[in-house]
């Protein structure tokens, strides 16, 4: 399973790619903005920096059971992207579960940047 995303900026992109895979968990409109979560990624290649910000924005849900609303990428460069999760803690009664995703992988993974703007895509585990 995929997730494509694109965006006028990389932090745009980036953020775009994250709340997709997080809708493939719950549908981010069942979701309200309660709490935040600061998460941080590194990597040597838009791609693999890609990919770990996916996975420690999955690493947020997995051990805190944090389910989002919206995702903002606060700094990025070529080798850190640093963002907030808004959210809040899953809850079984409201949240509707969709597919267990377990992490993004660097199999097929796609980070295509042009003056219109930047595209993504992944491919996570399921």
């Amino acid at each position: 399973m995929g997730v494509a995303a694109w965006g006028p900026s990389r932090a745009a992109a980036f953020a775009q790619a994250a709340l997709g895979v997080f809708a493939l968990i719950v549908r981010p409109d069942e979701v309200e903005a309660r709490e935040r979560r600061e998460v941080r990624a590194q990597g040597d290649t838009p791609e693999t920096l890609l990919v770990n910000w996916i996975n420690e924005c999955l690493y947020v849900h997995e051990i805190e059971g944090f389910v989002v609303r919206r995702i903002e990428v606060t700094a990025i460069d070529e080798r850190l992207v640093h963002g907030v999760l808004a959210g809040e803690e899953i809850d079984r009664g409201r949240h509707q579960p969709g597919t267990v995703v377990k992490a993004a992988t660097l199999h097929q993974v796609e980070v295509t940047e042009r003056a219109s703007g930047c595209r993504v895509s992944v491919i996570v585990d399921v």
